[in-house]
């Protein structure tokens, strides 16, 4: 946690012209590319293994899915950063030296998070576990996949289009909203999505985002977005942003769906999950501060 305040990706400012058009005019590109990329690369793996997603396994499905969204915004980020502003892809803040304690208190934040909101809907009544099965090969298959997912995105929204509205002077403040609701837009089609649930994943988006803005490094956020998604899921057998799962370690039973336990979406559609992640921004808002003075 004591490397929080180090600014360690290289920042390409824009000093030229019109330096916010500049940075939307990459974003938009960033996005036409990753999804013409992600989009042949996904058709090519289904054709390779004659899958479809009625035939096919519900695990290799979303894996072949993941790794195209992640070769596709990978080589949209490449060319953009690369070609255009003459930068390392590793400038994206991937740099891993160093970066240990980031991914170890990812991780803990996760589990503290949850352990938190868990243990208060069940005193409360709000759930009730019925089954627990326990499945190896089942926890670290979707172990990968919430990787991927949690690299994907952090990479797109974090790396790529905070660290454009960064670079651009842009005050880090409204960089940090307008990205953090660019990640809640990219959950509006996911099942029983609703405006609570728009809310969680945008304070969200505030929480990852602020890691990045104070460490311009993606291993903390990355590690955070993989535990959450994972735990929340795989592990404790709530939805995941309203997608569920075959197999989890913990088989949940919802006396009834409401807002405290997140009903059909999820632990990300309860107010306990609000309250929770807006008072760990609080504290790190108030941490990093006084660390300043």
């Amino acid at each position: 946690m004591e490397e929080f305040n180090q600014n360690t990706a290289p920042i390409a400012k824009e000093n030229k012209g019109k330096p916010y058009l500049m940075a939307a005019a990459k974003i938009i590109a960033f996005l036409i590319i990753m999804l013409i990329v992600s989009g042949v690369f996904s058709a090519l793996l289904m054709v390779l293994v004659n899958l479809s997603p009625v035939f096919g396994g519900w695990v290799l499905f979303h894996y072949l899915q993941e790794i195209a969204m992640l070769i596709g915004t990978c080589v949209s980020a490449y060319i953009i950063l690369c070609h255009w502003e003459k930068l390392p892809f590793i400038s994206l803040g991937l740099s891993i030296k160093g970066r240990g304690k980031d991914i170890f208190w990812g991780g803990m934040v996760a589990f503290a998070l949850y352990a938190i909101g868990f243990g208060i809907l069940w005193m409360l009544g709000e759930i009730r576990v019925i089954k627990v099965g326990f499945d190896l090969g089942g926890l670290v298959l979707s172990w990968g996949l919430m990787l991927l997912v949690a690299i994907t995105e952090e990479i797109c929204v974090r790396g790529f289009v905070l660290g454009r509205l960064l670079n651009s002077g842009m005050n880090k403040y409204l960089a940090l909203f307008l990205s953090a609701f660019l990640f809640s837009i990219l959950h509006l089609f996911n099942p029983n999505f609703s405006m609570l649930p728009f809310i969680n994943i945008l304070l969200a988006g505030l929480l990852l985002g602020f890691m990045y803005i104070y460490t311009r490094n993606l291993w903390f956020p990355i590690s955070l977005h993989l535990f959450w998604n994972w735990l929340q899921g795989p592990v404790l057998g709530f939805e995941v942003s309203g997608a569920d799962f075959d197999k989890t370690l913990l088989t949940l039973n919802l006396p009834t769906k409401s807002i405290l336990n997140g009903g059909d979406f999820g632990f990300e559609g309860s107010i306990i999950c609000t309250v929770l992640i807006a008072i760990l921004i609080g504290v790190l808002w108030f941490t990093q501060h006084r660390r300043k003075e």
